[in-house]
This record gives structure tokens, sequence and C-alpha cells, in this order.
């Protein structure tokens, strides 16, 4: 049985390497605002709670926990006396008040306790496949559908097994058209930086194509093009998870994998939908790799031919979040791993890519969002090979970043070292 699904567009070009490309610096006040760092975890464990939201209350203004649980949230000046919201799945929600010290948070979340009334709920809803698809026809009621300008932070790392080879920082804006319409989200660049060490790259460079545009796509009820059509949903066989809440509200937890008869690459992971709309609220899945040349050809766009290059994992997470009573995109996160053998060659190589774009701010636009063509990228787009302002520690200005892992931390650190002694 063959598969009319159309992938998801997050290319890899490999390729020889050409260093190319420049970047203006855009200066910013940052006299009007705080900024207030901390970490996140579980009240009973201590674990570290990787990808909580953070809310400045009455407001779009928000961030996300790394992977390491910590965070970073700027706060412009009006806010300084108000409160932050901090949410995340399988857990109380939890409200603090905006600190006047510089202390670093250590903020605890309780576990929720999933309610007995979970089973007599999901038997309402029917079968699993059933609450999907009414799931992703929700989406011109449940979901924004005005114009909206949201302002993100994107970040992409390119690993020769654990050693950072290149990292690329951008503000985008992101021009998103209404849910219930089928128009394409368009990005506009604000600001970014990079920078590539090819000497760990050897003589291949590994580039991810479509840049903050493989992240947005991700956004499962905007594009279900990628995951989920008409023509292969009968591809998929779905079934009910142990249900979570958030926020004290139930979350359905529906499991999804591809049928055995199928043998095209297919997606495989869990949806959670909340139980009192049936919103999307998380998506947490991968890709299908086991075909080794399938897969390969779904990614590598181009390459020597002297080299096979196959993925050896491929997972995607997309994360909403809900204000005045209707859900929009919010996080997402894309970790793909790639086995490169050269012909001839006894050892091979193992890269790593990692891309996530987090929405900060946002407002709505009465009017239909203005294109500035100049600014816009491209989904094919390849972000510039550039090190502008990894030497200016206040290259962000008043923009919301999510704070940079110990890994990444210690790659800024090195950079700014080579550019002190150029």
């Amino acid at each position: 049985m063959k598969s009319k699904h159309t992938f998801m567009p997050s290319f890899i070009l490999v390729c020889l390497f050409v260093i190319c490309g420049n970047f203006t610096i855009y200066a910013q006040n940052t006299s009007n605002f705080i900024e207030i760092k901390g970490i996140v975890t579980d009240e009973k464990s201590n674990d570290r709670l990787v990808f909580s939201d953070l809310i400045i209350k009455n407001t779009n203004i928000s961030t996300v926990t790394n992977i390491d649980g910590e965070f970073a949230l700027k706060i412009p000046m009006q806010h300084k006396n108000g409160f932050i919201v901090i949410t995340h799945l399988g857990y109380e929600k939890k409200e603090i008040s905006i600190p006047s010290t510089n202390e670093k948070l250590k903020i605890k979340l309780t576990p929720a306790v999933t309610s007995l009334e979970t089973v007599q709920l999901v038997a309402k809803t029917g079968d699993a496949k059933s609450l999907v698809l009414e799931t992703l026809q929700k989406k011109g009621t449940l979901y924004n559908n005005s114009n909206t300008l949201m302002t993100a932070f994107y970040r992409e790392t390119i690993k020769k097994r654990r050693k950072n080879a290149s990292l690329s920082e951008a503000v985008v804006k992101i021009h998103k058209q209404p849910y219930s319409t089928y128009r394409k989200d368009n990005i506009e660049l604000v600001k970014a930086r990079k920078n590539t060490n090819y000497d760990r790259l050897d003589t291949l460079a590994l580039k991810l194509q479509g840049g903050p545009f493989s992240n947005l796509y991700t956004d499962l009820v905007k594009y279900p093009e990628f995951i989920f059509t008409q023509e292969d949903i009968d591809n998929y066989e779905f079934s009910f998870g142990k249900s979570t809440n958030i926020n004290s509200k139930l979350v359905y937890v529906v499991n999804f994998k591809q049928t055995p008869l199928v043998k095209t690459p297919l997606y495989y992971g869990k949806l959670y939908i909340d139980a009192e709309t049936l919103a999307l609220i998380n998506a947490i899945y991968s890709l299908n790799v086991e075909n080794k040349e399938l897969s390969s050809q779904m990614f590598v766009r181009k390459k020597p031919r002297r080299v096979d290059v196959h993925p050896t994992k491929a997972t995607y997470r997309v994360n909403y979040r809900i204000q005045n009573g209707k859900w929009h995109y919010a996080y997402s996160n894309i970790l793909l791993s790639f086995k490169v053998n050269w012909k001839g060659k006894l050892f091979n190589s193992i890269y790593t890519l990692n891309s996530e774009m987090a929405v900060t701010d946002w407002e709505i636009h009465n009017t239909k969002i203005a294109t500035l063509k100049n600014q816009m990228l491209r989904p094919s787009t390849i972000l510039t090979d550039q090190a502008s302002g990894f030497s200016d520690p206040e290259f962000w200005g008043e923009y919301n970043i999510i704070e940079p892992e110990k890994s990444i931390e210690n790659a800024i650190e090195k950079i700014k070292r080579q550019l002190k002694k150029t």
C-alpha cells in the first residue's frame, strides 16, 4: 500500500562548504526592561522541567524553559509589578509575583492528579481516530482567526557527534494567517547571528534548508497535510493512552503509528487534546526511519556521489498556548540525526541538527499584514553564515530569547574568544 503523504519540509543539504554573507546589526535601547532568570523543577522529584511556559500575566509576552529547565525573561518596566504564570503539561499552574531582585528564581511545580472520571469521559468520545478527526476539524473555531504578528526567537545548532560545529540564532516576525484560511504564513527576519566551525565539519557542511519555516510547519493545526491527510489518515492506527491534565483541565492522550501494511515512512507519536474543547494543545512525534533509502530521500537534497547519508532520528514537538479563549502556535522543536559514510572509509560521522522556535510576543492586526519583500524569508532559506553579534552582550536588546543550554553557552564563549583574537 502506498501513501500520498506530504512530508514535513525539513531538508538537509550535504555539500562542499562555502563561506558567504554578512549582516547588519541593529542598536537596541536596553534601559526600559528588567531581566529575570531561573529554573523550573518538579516539586517532588526536583527534576528539571523542559519546555515549561512562562507568561507575564495579562500580556502576550512569554518564553519557555530550555533543555536544562532554565529560562530568562525580559519584562518591560510597565509590567515590573505584575505576575508570571508558569504552566507545564501534567502539572498545576503556578503564579508568582515578579521579583525586584536579580536573584535566580527556583520555581517548583506540583504534579497534577488525573481524576477517576477519565475512563468515563474517554468513553463519550468514541474511538481515538474519530477524536483526532473531530479535533482537526475545529481549527476554525478554537484557534486564532485574526491576522497576527508574532515575535519569535529561533535557534539552530549542528553538532558533529558531541561537538558544536554551527550555531545560528535569529529574532523573526511571523506573519500568522488565520487558522480558518489556507493562506501560508510568512516570516520576516529582524536580526540574526551565526558562526560555523568548518574544521569540525571536515569537508562537508550540513545545512538545514527552511530554517524557521521548518519549525513553523510543525503547526499541525495549520498544516495537517504534513502528517494527516484525507488520503493517508487510514494508514495510521490510533489508540488512547493514559490521560493527563494541564491547568486543572483534563487532557486526552492519543497514540498513533503507521499500520503494518504501509512501507512508506510515516510518523508515530502522541497527541494531547483538551477534553473540554477537543483542541490540540501539544504533539510529540517522530518519523519512522527504519527504511534507510526512503527516509534518506525525504531529507537529503544534495550530496557528493561518494557519500551515503541517512537519518537515524527525526523527532518533532509542537506546543500551543491559549489566550482570550483562542489557541495559537507557541513553540516547536526539531531534532534530526544523520549518519554520513564515505565510500572506502572505515569510520562514519554522526551529525545532529536541532532547531527550536518560541513565540515571545504577539499582537492582532485588524488589517492584512504587510509584506516587506526585502526582509521576508523563503521556505528554502538557509540562514546566512556570519559571526556578527557574538561579541556584543546586548545584541538581542529587549527581545526575549530561549536561555541557551550549557553546551550552547560554552560554544558562544568560545566564539567570543575567537573573535577577540581576530
